[in-house]
Parts: structure tokens; C-alpha cells; sequence
């Protein structure tokens, strides 16, 4: 199962995610962090990806030409400008276009408001993209 990790900044998000998926799956995961700058994409490799990808041109090429099983980030990479501007419109349209399950985190940020998340906590979230993860597969074939 390839799985990909999107997020900037520092990847404090990216790299919580990584580091769950790693002690929570033992199956055969490929994880790709994609990274908006240098230092996301380190941190996320640091964590235990297996592969890294950084830069809007380089991200849109991966998400042009691969299909991962699903992309994992936070809600501002859907939204052009997000994550301090480190979302391009590319990025956010690159992965839109994915034919892949999106797990999106609710950050209450970005003037974005979900109802039904506020009182949901990260730690929660992620490990119900975990539990999802596991059961797809369970279910893919072998």
C-alpha cells in the first residue's frame, strides 16, 4: 500500500502521522512525504517515510503520474493559499484531481469551520485514518 503524507512548514502534523502509521501498521506500507519545503520533507523522512518529495513542481508531477492509495494531510492543502501560503493552487488542485482516498484533517484554521470537529481531537482523528487504513487492507486482495 503506498501511502502519501502531504504537509509544510516543519511537517509537526506529517510527522505525527508517519510515526502512528509506522507503529500502528506492519503491513507492507510505502509511505511518500511530500513536502511544500526542505525542511517538511526532512522531518517527515526523519520520522520514517520511506521516500520524499519536495517543491510544488515536484509534488504535482508525483500526483500527476502516481496513484498512492490515499494522500493524508492537513485541510489546507485543498485550499490554494493554505498552510501560510505554502499550498500553490497547483498543489491544492494536483491533489483534488488524486483518484485516491483523502484523508483531510480538520485544522479550525484558515477561517474553515466544520461543524461536528471542534471538540474532535487530532490524536482521535489520526488514529481513525489509522483504523481506515487497516481495514482497506484487510479487504484489498493479496
Amino acid at each position: 500500500m503506498k501511502i502519501a503524507v502531504l504537509d509544510a512548514q516543519g511537517a509537526g502534523l506529517g510527522k505525527t502521522i508517519i510515526k502512528k502509521i509506522k507503529k500502528e501498521i506492519d503491513s507492507d506500507i510505502y509511505l511518500i512525504a511530500l513536502g511544500t519545503n526542505p525542511v517538511a520533507t526532512s522531518n517527515m523522512i526523519k520520522a520514517g517515510a520511506n521516500t520524499g518529495i519536495t517543491g510544488e513542481k515536484d509534488i504535482c508531477s508525483f500526483c500527476e503520474t502516481n496513484n498512492p492509495d490515499c494522500i493524508i494531510g492537513p485541510i489546507g492543502i485543498i485550499c490554494s493559499g493554505g498552510i501560510k501560503g505554502e499550498i500553490t493552487s497547483s498543489i491544492s488542485q494536483a491533489v483534488f484531481k488524486l483518484e485516491c482516498t483523502k484523508y483531510i484533517i480538520p485544522m479550525q484554521k484558515h477561517g474553515i469551520y466544520i461543524p461536528g470537529t471542534t471538540k474532535l481531537k487530532i490524536k482521535d482523528i489520526i488514529d481513525e485514518i489509522i483504523s481506515s487504513i487497516k481495514e482497506n487492507i484487510e479487504k484489498s486482495p493479496i
